[in-house]
């Protein structure tokens, strides 16, 4: 075949698939393909997909139907969650030219010399993950801080995922490759990095079914030594495996945020038994007490799922209740949708959907009167902020260490300048206005 030349990556889905993407891109171009924006009709167009809802299979479709508007002799290539889980009902889907699995993902390259405009069925490469090995990634030049893969796949059984069937067990990449790779990226000069996987706590297994080699502290204090790299944010963790050793270590971290994603899932005891969770409430309370007494400033989010089959009304009062109560400081809230091939596809009591909906937004509203609490309770204080490119002309915005949102009036030049910012006022449900407190000389930078 003639070789495209242009590419355009989508990626749904988590920072992990970010990360996963921009290799596949760096892959790309490496082997001579120029990577442009979507909407502007590349020869090839490769989806990484993602399966945790049915609201993401349904996202893929239509970014699929998007890429044939664009051009519609385009070649498309669906990978990732969804593409794993469900080949033959993506390969159905008009306009699809190949479907990759999880672990043919990383042999893009050499599938792409197999494709052929004559070709009269999509070509569906998709192997077994029970045995994958682990696959380097991280991103760089999409956005300023960097998403880099520690661990992947998961060995827990939560009644409701799919994850474990669309990424293998868990593992891990060496320590000693990932300090390299931090050093690599401090030395194109990236500041900021986030360690990502499926269940980052879980860090140390290099190969399915092994004992772990390390530990997540033990690569958390060797990143911490690595110069350049000014911090690091854990994307998620979950309670039972959030230490009091890490949380002592970050407290005392030269370069770790006090910022922490936390799943929950429900608030109430039952409903965690039948998601096969591995924690009780009275545990996550106490995860929540144990950041609050080491990292008292520390930014809390929470991942919940309502209309959970068997949820009745009273159980998500308790579990509303529960989640009020806790100090924590936003919510990612999903509504339940059933996954085939869960145990929890084939539950009884099943929640009608338009109550599921109406419990979500009882608890988004929560979660915004939550991280307005938060903001309010920051407001007139300093923190230092990563300023990035902005929407708003003549501004920059950016995170502080406990992950306040911040709009500032800056000029360009201070584009990847971690700065102190005062935090003035309120600027809608999720956006701090704040100031500069001095500004620097310029300086050439190296990103």
């Amino acid at each position: 075949m003639s070789t495209p030349k242009t590419v355009s990556i989508y990626t749904l889905g988590c920072k992990l698939n970010f990360s996963e993407s921009s290799t596949l891109g760096r892959m790309l171009r490496a082997r001579g393909y120029e990577l442009i924006p979507f909407e502007e009709g590349a020869d090839l167009y490769i989806i990484n997909t993602c399966s945790v809802t049915d609201f993401a299979d349904r996202k893929c479709r239509k970014i699929i139907r998007r890429a044939r508007r664009h051009n519609p002799q385009a070649r498309i290539v669906v990978t990732g969650c969804y593409a794993q889980l469900k080949p033959d009902e993506i390969a159905d889907i008009e306009g699809v030219h190949m479907v990759l699995g999880a672990r043919e993902k990383f042999q893009l390259l050499d599938y792409l010399e197999q494709l052929d405009h004559a070709q009269a069925m999509p070509l569906v490469a998709v192997s077994a993950v029970d045995e994958a090995r682990f696959s380097h990634a991280f991103s760089y030049g999409d956005r300023l801080r960097s998403f880099l893969k520690i661990q992947d796949g998961c060995d827990y059984v939560c009644s409701f995922c799919t994850i474990p069937k669309a990424r293998g067990k868990s593992r891990s990449a060496p320590l000693e490759s990932l300090i390299e790779q931090a050093h690599q990226l401090a030395s194109q000069g990236v500041k900021e990095i986030v360690l990502t996987g499926v269940n980052v706590g879980d860090y140390g297994k290099l190969e399915p079914g092994q004992r772990h080699r390390y530990r997540l502290i033990d690569l958390i204090r060797a990143l911490d030594r690595v110069e350049g790299i000014e911090r690091y944010r854990i994307s998620s963790i979950e309670p039972n495996l959030l230490t009091d050793e890490i949380l002592a270590f970050i407290a005392e971290s030269r370069a770790f945020m006090p910022h922490f994603h936390i799943p929950l899932q429900s608030g109430s005891n039952k409903i965690l038994r039948r998601m096969r969770r591995r924690y009780l409430r009275e545990l996550y309370a106490d995860r929540i007490r144990a950041v609050r007494q080491y990292l008292p400033d520390a930014c809390i989010g929470v991942d919940v799922i309502v209309g959970f089959p068997g949820e009745t009304e009273e159980d998500f009062r308790d579990s509303y209740r529960f989640i009020q109560e806790l100090d924590v400081n936003y919510l990612h809230v999903f509504t339940y949708s059933e996954r085939s091939g869960t145990p929890a596809a084939t539950m009884p009591d099943k929640v009608p959907m338009h109550i599921r909906r109406q419990r979500s937004q009882l608890l988004r509203a929560l979660s915004l009167r939550k991280r307005r609490a938060f903001y309010e309770k920051n407001l007139r204080q300093i923190h230092r902020v990563l300023l990035e490119p902005s929407p708003h002309e003549g501004k920059l915005e950016g995170f502080t260490e406990n992950y306040i949102r911040v709009l500032v009036e800056a000029p360009p030049s201070m584009i990847n300048h971690i700065m102190p910012i005062h935090l003035d006022q309120l600027i809608g449900e999720e956006l701090v206005q704040g100031s500069l407190t001095h500004i620097p000389q310029p300086e050439k930078l190296n990103f």
